[in-house]
Formats: C-alpha cells, structure tokens, sequence
C-alpha cells in the first residue's frame, strides 16, 4: 500500500470510528439528560464549563456555542478553578464538569468544592462509575468504547462525544427558550453570517444614489441622469410610482436599432416596462436570491407601493453576503 492510500484509509477508518461512537450516543439520551437540560432551563444564573486537559478545550467551546444561541455560559479552567477562579461560580449558577474518565486529580479536589457551594453539578463523563460520575447531581453519558487513536490514548473520539453532548444540551435549551434567527442575529452582528440575518434592502438602498425619470423625459435627460448617479441604470416612475427600467444595455440596443435620429425618442420609447422588484423592507439575502434567480444585477426597491432605490450585486459582493 503506498503513503496515499495509507493516509486515505486511516482517514475513513477514523471518521468511522468516531461516527460509530457518536451514534451510540443517542441511546444514552435519557431522563437524566432531560433533567440535567431543565435545571440549566430554569436556573436563574449562568452556566459554568470547566475541565482538564483536552475536556477543557471542549468546554470552552460549548461556552461559545451556548453564549450564541441565548444561554450564558463561562469558561472556568478546572486547574484555575482551585487557585482562585472559584470566585467565577455565582449562587444560581449551574456548573457542568467535563472529563472522560471523571478520575482525574484536579476533577477530585474541584468537585466536592463545586458541591460544597450548593451548586446544581452536571458531569460530561464516558464513565458514570467515575468520580465524577457518583458525585455529580445529573450525569451526561459520553461513553465511549476506545479512542480512534491506534494507541487508545490520545484523547480523540472521546473529545467529539463530549462536545457532541454539549451540543445536544445547547440546541434543547435552543429550543426551550424559542430562540430565534433574530435572536441569532443580535449575538452575531458581524461577518457575512450576522448580515444575513439581518441587513435589509433599505439598509442598502439608502446609502445609494436614487436615479429616477419620468416617462416622457428625452434621451439627454435620462443618459444625464445614469451618468450623474452611477449606477448604470434608471428608474422611471410616474408620479412616485415604477412604471419601469432603463439600464445601459438599454441604451446600447436604442444606438443600434435608432441609426438616425434619437430626436423625439423618450424614456417610455426604450424602457423595460415592469421590472423586477422587491420590498425596501425585505432582508438583503431575498434580494440576492431574486437576483441570482432571475440572472440580473440590479432591483428596484419599493415602499407602499413607491419607488425607493436600488440595490446592485454589487452591493451585496461589498457586503459579504455574496
């Protein structure tokens, strides 16, 4: 076998493995974790995750993934813990301790401490005869058979099932407290994400020029227009009101269909009569979906039925949306 497939077949039989194990983890879910997920519900203070080791990589993960989905939650090192941070576990909070053999020395000096504050203990353990295990007030079971290490020692797929049981918890709280896109939105207002959940068109279209002519305005006036605004194209409205679109290619077609005069022509002669459009008020990602969809770069905006502005690929593109 050669180095390719070599690193090919420890790949697959890794992932296997690990899938294996993750799998098996959905028989575990019990009463136990449905408990353990309504005292976070219902508990009036933060949720604390701590751990050793690898164990605290993956708490500090599920931190962030409950602090972005509507539960506060701090990280506390389990080392830290016992030389100070203790003063992080506030009366209410709830304390979730992670460690797969629930054994380890620093787990077995914290968590008599962590009970002695009165705090509701939930252990993330593969061995529920553990430490941890007997001593915890709800116990999450992230058993697992072996590591995906061929030695059994690195920590690997025992570190998936825990964070994979973190995940379970942080979705059902998710869930329980109807946490919305909108609520995604305010914990994530930056990067492409965050503007996907909430920048609007008219967020967009009011920071752009307007460009607008009537129907009857002459050529000059609407290539005047275009250029002075910038955008390449032109709104033509009747009394507030999208009758229709002149865009450059417009005005291509007229020069090569009109090969004597333009004198006379007006901006109903080579307009596209009702044109694509969309709500100032709808979210910018429907805007680019209609654009992708109908394979143009430019929408109109309209509110109450009113010409409002225009929104380019462009624009989006500048955003990160696209």
């Amino acid at each position: 076998m050669n180095t390719q497939d070599t690193i090919i077949s420890y790949a697959k039989k890794t992932i296997a493995e690990e899938a294996r194990a993750i799998a098996h983890l959905e028989e575990l879910i019990d009463e136990e974790f449905s408990n353990a997920v309504e005292s976070i519900l219902h508990s009036k203070g933060r949720v604390i995750i701590t751990g050793i080791g690898k164990s605290a990589i993956i708490a500090s993960k599920i931190v962030a993934t409950m602090n972005s989905t509507g539960t506060p939650a701090v990280f506390m090192h389990a080392a830290d813990a016992i030389h100070g941070d203790l003063g992080n576990i506030l009366e209410d909070d709830v304390v979730i301790c992670i460690s797969k053999s629930g054994n380890t020395p620093e787990i077995k000096v914290l968590v008599p401490l962590i009970k002695s504050f009165k705090n509701t203990l939930i252990g993330i353990t593969s061995n529920k005869k553990s430490f941890l295990g007997t001593e915890a007030d709800y116990v999450l079971h992230a058993f697992v058979e072996k590591e995906a290490c061929p030695n059994n020692l690195a920590p690997t797929t025992s570190t998936t099932a825990q964070l994979v049981m973190g995940d379970a918890v942080a979705v059902c709280l998710l869930y329980l407290q109807g946490f919305s896109s909108r609520d995604f939105a305010k914990y994530h207002p930056g990067g492409a994400l965050g503007k996907k959940l909430y920048l609007r068109v008219s967020d967009i279209t009011s920071r752009n020029e307007k460009p607008e002519v009537s129907p009857s305005s002459n050529i000059n006036e609407v290539i005047v227009e275009m250029t002075e605004k910038r955008l390449g194209a032109t709104a033509v409205t009747e009394n507030g009101t999208i009758v229709g679109i002149i865009t450059d290619g417009d005005l291509r077609r007229m020069l090569t269909t009109n090969t004597s005069s333009f004198e006379g022509l007006t901006a109903k002669d080579i307009m596209s009569p009702n044109p694509k459009r969309i709500n100032n008020e709808a979210m910018a990602v429907d805007a680019l979906e209609q654009l992708e969809g109908n394979s143009i770069t430019q929408l109109l905006a309209e509110e109450n039925g009113k010409y409002a502005g225009f929104i380019h690929i462009h624009d989006l593109m500048r955003e990160g949306i696209l």
